[in-house]
């Protein structure tokens, strides 16, 4: 039986904790979304990201998860900080979101507490709580629940806040009335689109994460493919441009959580300031960061893709001491970078790299950066 009182508690409760979208839903999920999963899922979409494959069941039968499932709660907690990213070719562009505190464990903190307030109300709950790396289609829930509409882009957008919230979902054996799902309106708009640079959002609503950007410099853990370095320019950690051009998100208003506003050293930084980075130095610079997850190597890699779409021949000094770097992931991605800034300039450096050079890969990549 659904408690009504409870329920407005909860809600407030919520927005209190910085949720300021707060939306109920009943299972089960739906075989519309299901099915739009399973046909993701059977196009390849996903790429390298096989654990979306491996944890699939759970994701489509929430049920597995927690066994008395009963109603869910689904909410959004905006990260927008009311300020430009860089288009400075010299700069590295880095999506939004994660300009500060990683919202993994900013939310999951503001959940764990949350359950704790519950419990207190209500000792007889039992909660799952997921936010982004959980088995949970976040996405298809908020629709379900009337958080907002799914946008051609694939993001979730709210009439009254746009796309620049996280979602977190919180299944639970309490019952509860429903909200009713959003209307989409997107309408004939095709911006998002049209301003992706490698054409990932292939068909209104569907995304192939092989070509779009956040998935290539976050993602990907191997090499980014030499067709698609080009189109990724300054961009080192995600991608907003599909969001950016949204005209929702001319309603989007700056969160009141600290934790997500820009800390020192991230956005809008000199792309050479990074490639000195060691270890060490990586994860001193980015601890609490959502830059974590794409390692050294990784963001590394990145960094040394936009020099080479800089299009500044002097940035190509700092890119000499990578081409030694410990990593062939940097190795390989700093000679396409060097070559492309310099032209047949670069064979005498890439020469003597080559002269040395074990992994095949690296060789691979020397060799075509030193063909031209």
């Amino acid at each position: 039986m659904t408690d009504l009182k409870l329920q407005q508690e909860v809600r407030e409760e919520l927005v209190r904790r910085g949720f300021e979208i707060v939306r109920f839903a009943r299972p089960p999920l739906g075989a519309a979304a299901r099915e739009r999963f399973a046909e993701w899922l059977a196009k390849g979409f996903q790429g390298s990201m096989g654990y979306l494959e491996r944890r699939r069941a759970e994701r489509l039968y929430p049920e597995s998860l927690l066994g008395d499932l009963r109603g869910v709660i689904v909410l959004g907690h905006p990260y927008d900080c009311g300020l430009p990213n860089t288009e400075a070719p010299e700069a590295g562009n880095v999506s939004r979101y994660a300009w500060g505190r990683d919202y993994h464990e900013v939310l999951g903190e503001k959940l764990r507490d949350f359950q704790a307030w519950l419990r207190g109300r209500r000792p007889e709950v039992s909660c799952y709580a997921g936010v982004d790396a959980a088995p949970i289609l976040e996405k298809a829930w908020a629709e379900r629940a009337g958080l907002g509409w799914l946008g051609k882009h694939t993001n979730i957008i709210h009439p009254e806040r746009g796309s620049y919230f996280f979602l977190a979902v919180l299944l639970t054996n309490l019952e509860w009335i429903p909200d009713a799902p959003e209307a989409d309106r997107c309408g004939t708009c095709t911006r998002c689109i049209e301003v992706c640079p490698t054409r990932a959002i292939v068909a209104p609503y569907q995304l192939d994460a092989r070509l779009c950007i956040s998935y290539l410099t976050i993602e990907l853990k191997g090499p980014i493919p030499r067709e698609l370095r080009p189109l990724i320019g300054n961009r080192i950690f995600g991608c907003d441009d599909c969001q950016e051009v949204c005209p929702w998100n001319r309603f989007s208003r700056p969160t009141e959580e600290g934790s997500f506003y820009p800390r020192e050293g991230v956005r809008n930084q000199p792309l050479v300031s990074f490639l000195a980075l060691d270890e060490a130095g990586f994860r001193e610079r980015f601890a609490g960061s959502a830059i974590l997850r794409a390692k050294r190597r990784g963001f590394l890699r990145n960094v040394c893709v936009a020099i080479g779409n800089s299009r500044s021949p002097e940035l190509a000094e700092a890119l000499v001491p990578a081409l030694s770097d410990a990593e062939p992931l940097v190795r390989g991605h700093a000679a396409w970078a060097y070559a492309r800034l310099l032209g047949a300039a670069a064979r005498p450096a890439l020469e003597r790299s080559l002269a040395t050079e074990s992994d095949p890969w690296v060789t691979e990549e020397l060799t075509a950066a030193r063909a031209g």
